[in-house]
C-alpha cells in the first residue's frame, strides 16, 4: 500500500519528569522561531496558562502550540510530567509522530521519566534525547546519558527505537549542541535535529476523513471545541461529518469553525489535510476518544486506553452550619453536573454515586491530581466538604490488592532516620540506597499508596525543604499489613460562637491551636492538635470573667503561641477517616463527620461495648 508523507508537517511531543525544564525549554523554541514580535513582552513559562500551573510550578494540562522553521510547520505538545496527571501524556501521545525526552544533566532519569517515556514508546513514536542544565556546575553528563541508554535498552518495544539522537541544552540560557563541550549560541541545532529524526505524518489527503479527538476545549462564543489529529483525508469547513462514539453510536454533524495552531494561537482555515493537528467546532456531545469522519462508510479509529485511577475520595454537600455562607454553588445537582463536565475533559477521572443521594465518590490517578480538582471547583465558586483520599482496591482470585508506586528521595544524609522510621511503618521496602558527590543520598523504596497518603507533609517538615520526593504507579500487589498511624488526636469545638484570645490559651495549654482568634467556629469543627490519641473537645470561644480583684497586668504576660497554618493539600492528608474537610471559595476547614459532641460519645461507647463483647 502506498504511503503518503506530508513533509512541511512534524508532530512532536515533549515529555519530561517534573521540574526539568521542559516548559522553559518550550518557551526558547517559541521565542526564537519568531512566534512573537520583537517588541512583545512574553515573559517566562508561556505555555503554563493555567494560575494553579503557575503557582505551583507544574504543568497540568496537556497544551498545542506550534512554530515554523525553514518552511516546516512543528507541532509542539507540552505535556505534564507528575505522574498524577499522566492521563494527559496517554490521551495526547498518539497526535505526536516523535517525543523529545528532557532529562535533567543532574538528577537523571527519575520515575515519572521512565513512566512517560515507557508510554511514548508504547505508542511507537520516534524518541530524541535532550540534556538539560548542562551550565549547572554540578553537571554529570555523561553519567546521565549512560543512565538514559540503560532506561531505553528496559523500555523500548522494538529496535529502531534504541538509535536515539542526543543533544544538549541550556534551556535557561536558550542554546542546544550536538556536543556538550561546543561553544553555545541558541537553538538551531535542536531545530535541525527535529527535522531530521522526527518524522513526517502520513496519511492520505484523498482518503474519506478520520479524526481522533484527543482533547476538549470550550469557548463562550463558539462553543465545545474538539482538538486531535487528522489522520487521513481532509477536513473542510462546513462538511457533514459522523461523530462515531465509543459505544458504537453515530450521529450526524455540520463543521462550523476549523482551527490549526499557528505560535501559541488558533488560526481559523478552510481545510487541514492529514497529518496536522486541528481544533473544530460544530459537533455536539463530543467526548475524548471518539472518531470524526466522513459519513459515508465512517470507519472508528482505537480509542485512546487510560489506565485505571488509583486513589479516592468522596466530594459531598457542604452541611455544616456555615452551609451557603461563602460559595454560589452548593447543592447536590449543580455539584455532580461539575464532576460529570469534568469528566468529558479529566480522562484519568472517575465518578460514581453512593448510598447517600447528596455524596459522590471520585476517583483519580493520586493525591495531587484530587486536590487540583478541589482547588479548581473552589476557585469556580463551589462550596462542598471531601474526605480522606484511599487507594482504590480491587479483588483478584479471591484476595484483595492495593496500588503500589515506586517512591524516590533525594535528600540530606542526616534526615535518613526519620524517613526510614517513618516509611517503616507505612510497609515501605528499600531497593537502593546511592550516595553522590554532593553529599545527597538518593532513596527509592515499593510501597503502598495508601502508605504514601500524608507523606508529603511529613517530608517537607523533616527535611525542611532540603530534598526531593516523588512516586510512580507500578502496579497491583495484595494487601497486606497495617499502617502504623501516628499518635495524634485533634482539639475540637464543642461550643459555636467567636474564637477569642482566652479561649485559644486554654486550648494550647492542650496543644497547638491552627485557627486565630476572632475566627467563627461551630460545633464540631477542629480547631487544633495535640500529641495523644483521642479528640479532646474544648470551648474556644470561652471569655474571662470580669472582677473588680483582677490584676490589670495579668494577661499582658500571657501570649498566644503561634498557630500552625495548613495548606489545602496537608489538610486533606491530616484529617482521619471520621473527618472531612469543609471547602469554600473564601477558605477552608476541618470538621468532624458527625458534628455533635454528644452522638460522638455515644458511637465511641457503642463501638467499646461491641469490641468487648466479641472478645
Amino acid at each position: 500500500m502506498q504511503t503518503h508523507a506530508n513533509p512541511s508537517i512534524r508532530n512532536l511531543a515533549i515529555i519530561a519528569h517534573v521540574d526539568h525544564g521542559k516548559t522553559t525549554l518550550v518557551d526558547a523554541l517559541l521565542k526564537q522561531s519568531q512566534v512573537f514580535r520583537a517588541n512583545q513582552q512574553v515573559g517566562e513559562l508561556i505555555m503554563d496558562t493555567n494560575p494553579l500551573e503557575r503557582e505551583r510550578g507544574i504543568t497540568i494540562l496537556a497544551k498545542n502550540a506550534s512554530i515554523t522553521y525553514q518552511g516546516v510547520k512543528i507541532n509542539i505538545i507540552d505535556t505534564p510530567g507528575h505522574a498524577d496527571f499522566s492521563g494527559e501524556v496517554e490521551r495526547i501521545m498518539n497526535m505526536a509522530d516523535g517525543c523529545l525526552l528532557l532529562v535533567d544533566a543532574v538528577d537523571g532519569p527519575m520515575p515519572q521519566t521512565t513512566y512517560v517515556l515507557k508510554t511514548a514508546l508504547s505508542q511507537g513514536v520516534t524518541p530524541m534525547v535532550v540534556i538539560n542544565k548542562i551550565d549547572r556546575p554540578e553537571a554529570r553528563v555523561a553519567e546521565v546519558v549512560s543512565l538514559v541508554q540503560d532506561l531505553f535498552l528496559e523500555l523500548a518495544t522494538k529496535p529502531e527505537q534504541l538509535d536515539f539522537p542526543v543533544l544538549y541544552t541550556s534551556a535557561r540560557h536558550g542554546y542546544a549542541a550536538g556536543d556538550p563541550d561546543a561553544t553555545p549560541e541558541d537553538m538551531q541545532p535542536l531545530f535541525e535535529a527535529i527535522l531530521k529524526y522526527v518524522p513526517p505524518p502520513t496519511g492520505d489527503p484523498d482518503a474519506p476523513l478520520q479524526m481522533l479527538v484527543a482533547a476538549l476545549d470550550y469557548d463562550n462564543y463558539l462553543g465545545q471545541v474538539a482538538i486531535g489529529r487528522v489522520f487521513r483525508g481532509t477536513i473542510r469547513l462546513g462538511d457533514q461529518v459522523a461523530l462515531l462514539g465509543v459505544d458504537g453510536q453515530i450521529s450526524y454533524h455540520k463543521l462550523e469553525r476549523v482551527f490549526v495552531f499557528r505560535g501559541l494561537d488558533r488560526v481559523e482555515v478552510e481545510e487541514a489535510r492529514a497529518g496536522d493537528i486541528v481544533a473544530v467546532t460544530g459537533v455536539e456531545n463530543v467526548s475524548i476518544g471518539v472518531t470524526i469522519a466522513a459519513p459515508e462508510g465512517a470507519e472508528a479509529l482505537p480509542t485512546i486506553q487510560i489506565d485505571e485511577p488509583t486513589v479516592k475520595m468522596t466530594f459531598g454537600v457542604n452541611n455544616s452550619p456555615f452551609m451557603g455562607k461563602e460559595g454560589t454553588h452548593s447543592t447536590s445537582r449543580v455539584l455532580h453536573e461539575r464532576l460529570i463536565n469534568e469528566l468529558r475533559t479529566n480522562v484519568s477521572l472517575r465518578v460514581e454515586t453512593t448510598d447517600v443521594t447528596d455524596v459522590f465518590l471520585v476517583s483519580g490517578r493520586g493525591e495531587l491530581h484530587l486536590s487540583i480538582l478541589v482547588e479548581t471547583m473552589r476557585r469556580e465558586g463551589f462550596e462542598f466538604q471531601v474526605s480522606k483520599p484511599e487507594p482504590v482496591t480491587k479483588v483478584v482470585d479471591g484476595k484483595v490488592h492495593e496500588p503500589y508506586e515506586q517512591l524516590h528521595i533525594t535528600t540530606r544524609d542526616e534526615y535518613i532516620g526519620a524517613l526510614t522510621e517513618y516509611l517503616s511503618g507505612r510497609l515501605a521496602q528499600l531497593v537502593d540506597m546511592r550516595y553522590d558527590d554532593s553529599g545527597n543520598v538518593n532513596l527509592e523504596y515499593h510501597i503502598p499508596t495508601r502508605g504514601l497518603i500524608g507523606f508529603t507533609a511529613f517530608f517537607l517538615r523533616t527535611t525542611r525543604g532540603n530534598g526531593m520526593q516523588s512516586s510512580v504507579f507500578t502496579g497491583y500487589r495484595p494487601m497486606e499489613g497495617n499502617i502504623k498511624l501516628a499518635n495524634t488526636g485533634v482539639l475540637v469545638a464543642w461550643s459555636p460562637g467567636v474564637a477569642v484570645t482566652y479561649g485559644l490559651l486554654n486550648a494550647q495549654a492542650r496543644g497547638d491551636t491552627i485557627i486565630e482568634p476572632g475566627t467563627p467556629v461551630y460545633e464540631g469543627m477542629i480547631v487544633g492538635m495535640h500529641r495523644r490519641e483521642g479528640d479532646i473537645p474544648i470551648n474556644v470561644c470561652k471569655e474571662k470573667k470580669l472582677t473588680n480583684m483582677r490584676s490589670s497586668t495579668a494577661d499582658i504576660t500571657r501570649r498566644l503561641n503561634a498557630t500552625v497554618r495548613m495548606s489545602l493539600d496537608e489538610a486533606l492528608d491530616f484529617i482521619a477517616a471520621d473527618e472531612l474537610v469543609e471547602v469554600t471559595p473564601q477558605s477552608f476547614r476541618m470538621r468532624k463527620k458527625q458534628l455533635s459532641t454528644h452522638a460522638r460519645s455515644r458511637q465511641r461507647a457503642n463501638t467499646a461495648r461491641g469490641q468487648a463483647s466479641a472478645v
